[in-house]
């Protein structure tokens, strides 16, 4: 089979990052018998340099018309004082929107061979911990109206929380249907003590719950899920909430599982085309060094074959491959601690080695 790979390397580690993912998806084509024809375009800072916008329409078009998208990071120092439209972020809700991407999946997983590493003592991931935080993407805060105002007090800035009833029943369906295909137990988080739209939320979350009679819902305060998620990391298979919510409560899942370079994500909407990237940043600190974990990326581009592609076998090589590789000891910087550690391409090595 042949599919089309829009790449968006974007800035810092991401050019390093995306071109192990790409190196790993070459070697699953030599021995799958595929052909994948990858296309790079512009975003985020080396946009701005190149085109005087973060998010041109040649990238746009050229996602819209590939099969999948696989994107590194965005953003750094250099564009920070950058008004707010002109950020190199800007450019990752403008893609997502643009591919009317509404479901973010971003799985926290503690591997095994990595619970040394994990934050939380020992008796509290004994048993390790396995996540889907299912995040509403295209709606919410981030996408609501905002503005400058004088107000009684002076200059004033607000920012809207709103979502409708279709973005909600979306986002629950992929989040039902996703705890059905798993252990079958959804944790909806809201803040609905306090805000109107999670009582919406709730209220739409539980009406939908009759279609899913093998599905166990539990409603959850954000400010408790919080701290549930740091306490007992293992009483969560599927959370499911909104989109500034989700954004921070998956970062947190991802430090507890050792390192925010492991964790991948899938952006989908209604089609087959996602958009996959690592949750992470872009890393200015440490790019062009080849010290970089790729693992995460890697592993976004496993997500890619099993959800944009439905190629399972091939999917389930890579994060085997990673499994071997980490159960043998071999580490990048960020998990190292000091001791010696693989580059970004001597760890991408190994675990095409494995694959």
């Amino acid at each position: 089979m042949n599919y089309n790979i829009a790449l968006l390397k974007g800035d810092g580690i991401g050019p390093e990052i995306v071109d192990s993912a790409v190196r790993v998806l070459e070697e699953i084509g030599k021995k799958y018998g595929h052909v994948f024809n990858f296309t790079p375009y512009l975003i985020g800072g080396s946009a701005l340099d190149a085109c005087g916008v973060p998010l041109p329409q040649e990238t746009v078009d050229g996602c819209l018309a590939s099969d999948s998208v696989l994107l590194g990071a965005v953003g750094g120092p250099k564009w920070d004082t950058l008004p707010g439209n002109m950020r190199p972020e800007k450019a990752l809700l403008g893609i997502r929107a643009a591919m009317e991407l509404f479901t973010n999946l971003r799985p926290a997983k503690l591997y095994p061979a990595l619970k040394g590493d994990c934050p939380l003592r020992e008796d509290i991931v004994a048993n390790g911990f396995d996540i889907m935080i299912v995040r509403e993407l295209t709606g919410g805060i981030y996408f609501g109206e905002r503005g400058m105002r004088e107000a009684k007090y002076g200059e004033e800035a607000y920012d809207t929380e709103c979502y409708s009833r279709m973005e909600i029943e979306r986002i629950c369906k992929v989040a039902y249907e996703t705890a059905q295909k798993r252990n079958k137990r959804l944790v909806s988080i809201d803040k609905a003590n306090v805000l109107d739209s999670s009582r919406l939320w709730r209220k739409i979350v539980h009406e939908m719950e009759s279609q899913y009679p093998d599905v166990t819902v539990t409603d959850m305060l954000v400010d408790n899920a919080a701290m549930q998620l740091v306490r007992n990391p293992a009483q969560f298979d599927v959370i499911v909430t909104t989109n500034m919510f989700g954004d921070i409560l998956s970062d947190e899942a991802s430090q507890i599982t050792g390192s925010i370079g492991m964790l991948p994500s899938a952006s989908l909407g209604n089609t087959k085309r996602g958009l996959y990237e690592p949750i992470h940043g872009s890393a200015p600190d440490i790019a062009g060094k080849n010290i970089a974990n790729p693992i995460a990326t890697i592993l976004s581009a496993a997500m890619m074959l099993l959800y944009s592609f439905d190629l399972k076998a091939e999917s389930q090589a890579i994060v085997n491959a990673v499994d071997k590789v980490l159960a043998a000891g071999y580490r990048t910087a960020d998990l190292a601690h000091g001791a010696p550690s693989l580059s970004t391409t001597e760890i991408t090595d190994k675990i095409i080695e494995n694959l």
